[in-house]
């Protein structure tokens, strides 16, 4: 069997050291959509030095090491084909507001193997910490096609219904073409997100948006819109991709706000997106009580 659950769960963590800048967040805005208008100071509050903000989505590409999803198929009892994997969901507790350059040491494990029948979801729990104290915990459910089926425990539903009721506030982001190969350069090398070749034998007609872009561009919306561009409002955001995003395609992005922070969905607008959503999260503001997404 591929995905050996008793010798991944039962792996040593891994530790490992990272360091980041300024120019590295501001790279990691642009490939999220931020800086259009150029010339918009609510937009250049996350492109220029001064004043920098960091958005909290940051944190899953922070040291541009190995992104989740492909450091999880190189840990112990785990042998699968790349092309058959997806990003099925994130979640990310925030400890405190990220600074714009940081060192941290990151401890990462994997904390579940769940048998949906179908396929194996495989969830990547990180940790960080610098000088100071915990940082952020991050979780990375990673969905591996065809590896299910041996008998063992399902997991928990992670479904997060739509509220009742038309949302607080809409709007729309245009993806570029060239969005995914902007954002890999913040370390995501996935071929999927780049090569034809390697996404049709994935079984797509192109190269898609990677899952983690759409939620820190969907996090940016939710920022801009609801709290002025405030980051440091978020406490936790977690998130399921429901559907692909092709670079190029518009989002419509609704929020409803409630006691616990936001529900959101992300859908693509030339697809259809009420019928079908690509991404269904809730984020959680400071100071609501919402529940810690990770950890």
């Amino acid at each position: 069997m591929p995905v050996d659950a008793p010798a991944a769960l039962a792996a040593a963590p891994r530790t490992e050291r990272i360091t980041w800048d300024h120019q590295d967040v501001q790279l990691y805005h642009l490939g999220v959509g931020a800086g259009v208008p150029a010339t918009d100071p609510r937009e250049l509050r996350y492109v220029l030095e001064a004043g920098l903000r960091v958005l909290p989505s940051f944190a899953t590409v922070a040291g541009a090491g190995v992104p989740g999803v492909i450091d999880g198929l190189s840990r112990p009892g785990v042998d699968v084909d790349l092309a058959r994997v997806l990003h099925g969901g994130q979640r990310l507790l925030v400890h405190r507001p990220l600074p714009p350059r940081g060192t941290a040491t990151v401890t990462s494990r994997i904390t579940a193997v769940h048998d949906k029948g179908t396929a194996a979801v495989l969830v990547l729990r990180r940790e960080a910490a610098d000088a100071d104290g915990p940082l952020w915990t991050d979780e990375a459910e990673i969905y591996v096609r065809g590896e299910g089926g041996w008998g063992g425990e399902r997991g928990p539903s992670a479904r997060t219904p739509e509220p009742a009721g038309p949302p607080g506030a809409v709007v729309e982001r245009r993806t570029r073409e060239d969005q995914a190969l902007l954002y890999r350069l913040s370390g995501d090398p996935n071929p999927l997100h780049a090569d034809p070749a390697f996404a049709a034998r994935a079984g797509f007609d192109r190269p898609l948006l990677h899952g983690l872009c759409t939620y820190g561009l969907t996090l940016k919306a939710v920022v801009d819109t609801l709290y002025d561009g405030d980051v440091t409002r978020v406490r936790e955001y977690r998130a399921r991709f429901t559907g692909v995003v092709y670079p190029g395609e518009t989002l419509r992005v609704r929020m409803w706000e409630g006691p616990r922070g936001v529900t959101v969905t992300a859908g693509a607008v030339e697809r259809g997106d009420t019928r079908a959503p690509v991404l269904i999260g809730v984020v959680g503001i400071r100071g609501t009580g919402a529940t810690e997404a990770a950890g």
